[in-house]
């Protein structure tokens, strides 16, 4: 179990960063003007935040009976996805590179 734990975080914390790194929209469509705005980086990782869910779902169930939760259980995790999408945040619209 330990190790399906340590997969899901690396996975989450990949999936968090990938629509501020990758210019294509859902990684497929290359947006109009040359830079995808900051609605269509928000609602990618809102997919990717249950997307990731639902791999922690399956590895669940795989490993036994998948337990109940309440909403707190869902705020806690998608704000751990937002924390998790800071470096990235970061690197695409805080970092100042220099001459530029």
């Amino acid at each position: 179990m330990n190790f399906s734990t340590t997969l899901l975080l690396i996975l989450a914390f990949i999936a968090a960063n990938l629509p501020f790194l990758v210019e294509r929209i859902f990684f497929v469509i290359r947006p109009r003007g040359g830079s995808k705005n900051f609605a269509w980086r928000l609602l990618e990782l809102i997919v990717m935040f249950f997307v990731v869910g639902g791999i922690a779902l399956l590895l669940e169930s795989r490993g036994g009976d998948v337990h109940k939760q309440n909403w707190e259980f869902y705020a806690v995790n998608a704000a751990l996805f937002v924390v998790f999408a800071y470096p990235g945040f970061v690197y695409r619209y805080l970092w100042r590179r220099r001459g530029a």
